[in-house]
Formats: structure tokens, sequence, C-alpha cells
């Protein structure tokens, strides 16, 4: 878990959440996916100064995890139980997931704020009994209208099969009771409007958008053909339908009805990033629920893409799931974290492939980012005794390294902390890192080193403060992103003795040239980004 710097009282809050993940099988690439990109996200605005709180958990009723403990013979809270425990949480730890809370859709605070959230819907009239018999993907959870079904081929054919997981549909029929999200169409559409930026990006915005003017149904919002969820408080013969429940997690989390001054200090999220295939709930039926319940909105729900492998999706269901595991234990925790979001556009599908990842990781971090790391401090030690110099000899190229920096600082805040363009503003520092070892190529300090007179050492000075100075921002910029790396170097400028903790350090201050102090202990730590070995056989 990060080290977290204080925050204000006063400062601005920033609530951002991830979905809560199914438990019925470990993690793989596309949960880790979306939870590093909230994790990246709360640290940036974190480095703003701003109170966050950062949310994720585990969703674990409905009928895929009875099924799946079922067929494990054991109960849906013991399956729950252990995957939580032996799967989810370690990787997250593993990751660097600087999660404020962990909510698992079982326990009580939660359990017990769905029930009176649902009565008060009911009791406002919101909520009618009524029946309904459909095609229902037990992988959704969701019911499905006829025309999103696919034809099936091979074992499936002449079945209908749910588009994304490419599973047979249940016919189900069911008494059950329903929520009148037929009635809220016209104010969502109102509110997307209104909001252009409410559902993100473009793409998935005009997807809702069609859909509510095609016309809604109500929603069912009970089951009675299992019991494996929250009872339905007036009518315990059946089951709040686990979507209900799992959107509430956003509320319960934070207090509703049983911590008003932490509810609207922090409700409702700034921003809730979420898998494409999940869209849906969160852009039309979350919303919706808050309406009829008179709720603040959320700020924006963003989509992120699929990480396709093979071009599709992938997912345990259609065994295309690979371990973060096996790629952190090869590249590492840091490059694991810095490569999705820098490969792949944030909303976009993307194609992840070893290769890829082995040419970026070799390229742009141990080429151009390790190595300008590695030889500054090299140099500082040769030419300095380790000692940071004063710059006393600036010019244009010192100048036009300070006018990169701000420009830098101002792209990656603006992109990564407001557009949630992950990958834009991690280019925005990598070109900053160009620019630095361009400026080193020209500079050339390891002929200037030869110049033993008083200008000669001042000219070098000026070159290895600009480059040290350059990597105390290049640290502060890619902390919410490679925590683990930038904490080495930020040691290795002796940045720590000088300014602080680096969680402490605010993306702001990054651009503020000359905060490292000449007479810095400067060290040369281990390779930043050592070379790959082969690949290890699948």
């Amino acid at each position: 878990m990060q080290t977290r710097g204080p925050q204000s009282e006063d400062a601005e809050s920033f609530y951002v959440t991830t979905p809560i993940y199914y438990v019925n099988d470990a993690p793989h690439l596309g949960h880790a996916y979306t939870t590093v990109a909230g994790d990246v996200l709360s640290r940036w605005h974190r480095q703003r100064g701003e109170r966050v709180w950062f949310l994720t958990g585990t969703d674990e009723h409905g009928q895929k995890i009875m099924r799946t403990a079922e067929a494990n013979g054991v109960t849906p809270q013991q399956w729950a139980d252990r995957l939580v425990t032996d799967a989810w949480k370690p990787l997250w730890e593993h990751l660097e997931i600087a999660n404020d809370d962990f909510i698992r859709t079982t326990q009580r605070r939660h359990t017990d704020r769905v029930q009176e959230f649902v009565q008060d819907l009911y009791d406002k009239g919101e909520i009618y009994k009524g029946g309904y018999e459909g095609p229902y993907c037990v992988g959704c959870e969701e019911y499905k209208l006829p025309g999103e079904l696919i034809d099936g081929e091979g074992e499936f054919a002449g079945l209908k099969l749910c588009p994304i997981h490419r599973r047979p549909v249940e016919i189900l029929s069911e008494e059950n009771y329903f929520f009148r999200l037929s009635a809220y169409a016209d104010r969502l559409l109102a509110h997307y409007e209104a909001n252009p930026g409410f559902v993100r990006p473009e793409s998935a915005r005009n997807e809702v958008v069609n859909f509510v003017r095609r016309g809604l149904q109500d929603l069912s919002v009970s089951r009675s053909t299992f019991d494996w969820g929250i009872p339905v408080p007036w009518d315990d013969r059946h089951v709040i339908y686990v979507w209900v429940d799992a959107l509430l997690n956003y509320a319960t989390a934070v207090g509703y009805n049983e911590n008003r001054e932490k509810f609207e200090a922090t409700f409702p999220a700034d921003v809730h990033l979420v898998g494409k295939d999940i869209l849906r709930f969160h852009a039309v039926i979350w919303p919706a629920m808050l309406m009829a319940q008179g709720l603040p909105l959320p700020g924006t729900i963003a989509a992120n893409g699929w990480l396709m492998a093979g071009g599709e999706k992938m997912s345990k269901s259609n065994l295309t799931g690979i371990k973060p595991q096996d790629l952190t234990s090869h590249f590492g925790v840091d490059a694991y974290r810095w490569y999705f979001l820098r490969a792949i556009a944030f909303g976009q599908d993307g194609s992840f492939s070893w290769e890829d990842f082995s040419a970026r990781y070799t390229s742009e971090l141990a080429n151009d980012y390790g190595n300008l790391a590695s030889r500054v401090a090299a140099m500082v030690g040769r030419y300095f005794g380790g000692e940071l110099p004063a710059s006393t000899d600036d010019g244009e190229a010192e100048r036009a390294v300070h006018e990169g920096l701000a420009k830098a600082v101002a792209e990656a805040d603006r992109r990564i902390g407001d557009e949630l363009d992950f990958q834009g503003g991690i280019l925005a520092v990598f070109d900053f890192v160009k620019q630095v070892n361009g400026y080193l190529t020209e500079q050339e300090p390891w002929k200037v080193a030869k110049d033993t007179s008083d200008e000669g050492r001042a000219r070098l000075a000026a070159i290895l403060y600009t480059a040290a100075e350059s990597l105390r921002a290049i640290a502060v910029l890619l902390n919410p992103v490679m925590p683990e790396t930038s904490q080495r170097l930020w040691d290795s400028l002796g940045a720590e003795a000088a300014l602080g903790s680096l969680a402490e350090q605010r993306v702001q201050a990054a651009g503020e040239w000359g905060r490292l102090p000449a007479g810095s202990t400067v060290t040369k730590g281990a390779v930043l980004f050592p070379r790959l070995e082969e690949k290890p056989t699948q």
C-alpha cells in the first residue's frame, strides 16, 4: 500500500471506484487493467493535494457465484471467502494498489443498507410486482433482448448465445418485482444532453444515448428461482437482483444511511471506471436508481475497452485469461502497471502481445528512462564525487529543458487528471525523458569534463544539475504509474533528505525548476529496468 501524504480536510475531494468484481474465479488481466487505472488516477489526484477516496471490492451474490460454489463442493460464502483471501486481495497488494476501502457485498454494512434502499423505493411506489419470461445470461446476470443474441455454431448450433460470453442463454420465467426504469428515460436523456462528459469515451456515450432513445423496459429487481442473495425485505421468497445489489456498493461503502457526514463529504463518485460490457448498468440503471431516491449522480462513467488475445476479449469463459503474475514475474510490477496504460488508449480495445511488451520495455523503459538515470548518477559520481553541483551557467539549452518540463507537467496533468487519457499523459512525460536524453547528447558532458578551467567546471555543473533536476521532476510525475521505481530514483537523487517523501510531492511542484538543492548526495543504485531474460516457456 502506498504511503500517503497528509490530506487537508479543506482539500477538494475526489472519489473514484472500480467495478466490484465477481468472485467466480481468480482475477485476470482485464480486471487488473481497470484496477491499475483506478490506482493511477487516485494517486495522481492525491499528488494534486486532493482528499481522495479509492474504492474497489468484490461482488459475491448471484446465480453465477452459487453455481461455481456448488461445482467446487462448498457454500457460496466459503467460495467467496476463499477467493477474496487467496486471490483478489493478494493480487491488489502485489500490484501496489493503494485502495482506501475494499467492500464485499456479503458484509452487513452493505446488505442492511441495500435492503433499506430498496424498501424506500418500494414504499414510494417505484417498485411493483409482476412476471417476466425471457432469455437470461447467467454470466452477465442479465436478461437479454432477443435482438442482442447471436446464433450458435458447432456444439451450440441451433441455440441462441450471449454476444459477450458466447454461451447459450437460459429461458427463465419468474414472478418478480420491477423497478419503473421506463419512467426515467426522458430524465436520463436530458442529463446526457446537459452533461456530455457523463459517459466517456464519446463512442460509449453514443451507445448509451441510442439505447435509451429506443425505449426502456422496467427492470426486474428480484429473483425467486434461487436464494443466494440479499432477501427482499418485504418478501423473503425473493432475493434482490444482483446488479441492484452490486451498484449500491458505491453508496454503502461511503456511509449511506449509516455515516451521514462521510456520505455527504464523499458521495457521489467523481469517476466510476467500468468495463464497456457493464456500461449500461452504470450509465442507465444506476443513475435512474439515484434519481428515484433523490440522490446526486456521479460525475463520469468511464468505460475502458477490452483487452484482446487472439481477437477475443480476455476472460475465463473463453479461455483466454492470463494471470497478471505471469507478466510481473518477467517484467516486474512497475513495468506491468506502465505497459497497459502506455500501450492502449483508455476507452478503446487493445491487443496484448509478449513481443510488444518486450519491445516497449527495452526501448522506452530500459534504454530511454533507465539509461538516463544511470548515466546521470554515474557522471555526478565521477566528476563531482556524488555531490550534486550548483548550476551557475544556464543558457538557451537549459532554458529549453525548463520549458519542456513545464509543458510536460501541464500536459500530463490535464490528460491524466482531467481527461483520463493515461496514454497521453505518460507519453507527455516520456517525450520529456527523450528531450533530456537529447540534451545530454548535444551537450556532451563527458567531453566538457576534460576542460578543467573554472568555466569548464561551471558548464559541466550546469549540464549535470539540469539532468538531475529533470530526473527529480520525472520521478514525481511517474510516481502514480511506477511507485516503486520512482521511489528508488528519488532515493538515488538524495531527494528524500532535501525535499521529504515522494508521496508528499505535488504534481504542480514537479514543474517548479530548482527544487532539488545543490549539495544533495547522488548515488548510483541498482539498474531501474534490468535486461530481460528470455521469454519463459509456456
